[in-house]
Formats: C-alpha cells, structure tokens, sequence
C-alpha cells in the first residue's frame, strides 16, 4: 500500500455496529442471570466450546459436570435434562455472543490496518478495544470460576465487574464512532475533548450501574415488591448493619436495593441537565433521546420492583440502562466538542 487513505465514515459505521452487538450481548447476559443460567457450563473453552453438545451423550455428560457443582446439589437437584438444556442454551448464546464481538473488531479491524485506512493515533485505541475484549472473557470466566465451588451463585462483585467492564466497552465504542463520523464530516474539526463535567457524570452514572449490578448478584430486587415505599416503609426494615457500615453498604440486598432505587434520581437529575445544556448549544437529536431514553428507564425500574421482578421487564430494564450508557456517552461527546 504506497499512501495512508482513512475512511472515517465507514469506520463509524463498524463501531456503531459492534456497539449494537455489545448492547445484544448485555441484553442475552440480563436474561442468563434472571434465568439463573450462567453456571450451566462448567468449564470455559474458547474455540471448543463453541459447538453445543451435538449427541444425547454429550448432552449427558455436559449435565453429570453440573450435577456436580453446588447450585444443583443445593437448588436444582432432581432437574431434568430437559431443563437443564434451557439454561444451557442461555449461557451458550452469551458466550457465542461475546466471541462474535471479538470477531466484529478483530477481523475489520486487521483489513482496516492492511489498507492503511485507520486515521493516524487510532490504531493503538481500536486495538486496545479488541484487547479489552479478551480481557472481558477472561473476567466472565473468572465471574462463572466464583460460582463452582463453596457457592450456590457468582459473587456479586464479580458480577459487577463483568457488567461494568462491558459498558466500559460500549462508552468506547461509542466516542470513537462519533470522533470518526466528526471526521467525516470535517477532517480538520478539533476532536471532543472529555470534559471534567463529563468525567463526573459518567461516575455518577456508574455509581449506579454499579448498584444496579450488585441489585442483579443479590437478587436484591425481590426484597421489596413497592414502591416509592419499601415493604411499607422509606428506608426499609430488615438492613443487618451487625458487621458495620461497609459491609452494609457492599452486602446487603435491603440497603443495596434502597440506594439503587434513589441514587436513579441523582442520576437522572445529572443527565436531565446534560440534555437542557446540550438543547441551550443547539443539538438537537442528543437532547431528545436522553430524555426518552432517561424516562424508559427509570419506568422499566419501577415496574421492576411492582412486577415482583417480572422476567421480561427486568431484562427490559437491563437492556434500556445499556442504550443509555450509550445515548450518555454520545452526548457527552457533544458537549466535549467546541462551540461552533
């Protein structure tokens, strides 16, 4: 190749593509934990482990390596075959799912680089990408590793982990899409600059994705079927604050569920006035969708709770906070680019 030739515009398009994929895949993962699928597979294997178990016998043998871990023997003993297949099928399409993202960078990415169509100080961040790609499939295995042994269920904390690593991606991927798409549009346009307002936000939204995570670990959110009160009360009975504040804070599903379940509004207030800024400098797409966006979301959380934590609502919700970790990173783009 004799001359460096970016493509910027289909560059964009690649992220955007793979920032669907990762939102897919945070959509397959909500619905692994509130089917309590993600022990099913015992063992991690990258390139094996991609064919399902393709003959009654292998299907046996998948289910004798379950039987021996806890959450059977202590929750699902006497599960069918039938049964166990469903869960299966969960995790499978998870882990499926997580190769394919890998695939959706590595592969373009590599043809990108052949062509020389990455624009100069890019390739290093695309490639970090793909890295922490393969760093989140080890974290997922390191999360399945917490729940085989001693433990009917993964720890929370690595649960979280795995969650917010895989928003960490998606905030990625979706600034450098728009730093792309920006220069398409004017090559010689400054990037956005990330902003100690947009830093900020981003913790505050974390903070509570963070707790929504460990809401999810606990199954914190069967704690409480009302709302705006807990089980009758603002602040509910039933915290064991015994071993102290912090573990408190870090354990238990009564005070982990409440401070979910308020901090939202911190976060929303924070997000709201990031769509008034955004409509006051004249964009007007971001400020529509955060507002959408912000109102699904905190809807999706209440009838999360009143539904008993029903299934498809939960999994709803799940999905809705990965689109708004992604509508919050675009905007926030937006405000770190400099006033036309």
């Amino acid at each position: 190749m004799s001359h460096p030739h970016p493509r910027p515009a289909i560059l964009a398009r690649w992220l955007w593509i793979v920032a669907l994929l990762v939102i897919a895949i945070v959509a397959v993962g909500g619905i692994t934990r509130l089917t309590e699928s993600g022990l099913s597979i015992t063992e991690w294997k990258p390139v094996s482990g991609v064919l399902p178990p393709l003959s009654d016998a292998a299907w046996q043998a998948e289910f004798e390596k379950y039987k021996q871990i806890p959450e059977y023997q202590e929750i699902n003993l006497g599960m069918s075959l039938a049964a166990f297949k469903g869960i299966f099928f969960w995790e499978w399409l998870h882990r499926i799912l997580g190769r394919l993202v890998g695939f959706a960078l590595l592969v373009p990415l590599a043809y990108y680089g052949w062509r020389r169509a990455i624009p100069a100080g890019y390739g290093w961040r695309l490639a970090g990408l793909v890295a922490l790609v393969g760093l989140q499939g080890a974290i997922g295995w390191w999360m399945v590793a917490s729940g085989l042994v001693d433990r009917t269920d993964v720890s929370h904390f690595r649960l979280a982990t795995h969650l917010l690593t895989a928003l960490f991606l998606l905030v990625a991927l979706v600034w450098t899409a728009r730093d792309f798409a920006l220069m398409a549009r004017d090559p010689a346009a400054p990037r956005a600059r990330l902003t100690g307002t947009a830093i900020l936000l981003f913790a505050i939204l974390f903070f509570q994705l963070l707790l929504g995570a460990w809401v999810a670990g606990l199954n914190a959110g069967y704690v409480a079927s009302t709302w705006p009160s807990m089980n009758g009360r603002f602040v509910p009975d039933g915290i064991d604050w015994s071993r102290g504040a912090w573990f408190a804070f870090t354990n238990d599903p009564f005070l982990i569920h409440f401070l979910h379940r308020w901090w939202s509004w911190v976060a929303a207030a924070t997000l709201l006035w990031l769509a008034w800024t955004l409509a006051r400098r004249g964009a007007r797409i971001e400020p529509k969708l955060l507002l959408l966006v912000v109102a699904a979301q905190m809807t999706l959380g209440i009838l999360t709770v009143v539904t008993g934590v029903s299934m498809e609502i939960a999994a709803l919700h799940q999905v809705t906070g990965a689109i708004l970790v992604a509508v919050t990173a675009a905007s926030l783009h937006r405000l770190g680019r400099p006033a036309a």
